[in-house]
């Protein structure tokens, strides 16, 4: 279960392609070799509302939370952060060429005993 939530400001639609860093996100994910292919989940959020340091009306962020289960090590979290950050800095290089622009990235372990779920995709895509 990793599941990747984009937010960004919405003063990024025309700046910036969602669309493409999502998909890059899920092709990295994939790439990491920790996660089946049927339980990547990559969705983004445009957040209409913000405020922003200095309130410039130029200034824009991107952050991406990662909710995955628990159970892997330290070093296995810091390596699947470290290339889907690397990912996201490349799609998004002309904005942090900018100085109004921000992006951050975090993982949030999910507790297994408060956690349900039913997935139909696995059995499709396990016998591909």
């Amino acid at each position: 279960m990793p599941h990747f939530i984009v937010e960004y400001s919405a003063n990024l639609d025309g700046r910036a392609d969602i669309q493409t860093l999502c998909e890059a996100i899920r092709e990295q994910a994939l790439q990491t070799g920790f996660f089946e292919i049927g339980a990547i989940r990559v969705r983004a959020i445009s957040c209409k509302n913000f405020a922003i340091a200095d309130l410039d009306e130029r200034n824009a962020f991107v952050h991406i939370k990662l909710r995955m289960g628990a159970g892997r090590s330290l070093d296995d979290k810091r390596s699947i952060g470290e290339a889907i950050f690397a990912t996201a800095s490349k799609q998004l290089k002309p904005l942090l060429d900018e100085p109004y622009f921000g992006l951050s990235f975090d993982i949030q372990e999910i507790d297994p005993q408060l956690s349900w779920k039913k997935n139909a995709m696995h059995p499709r895509l396990r016998g591909a």
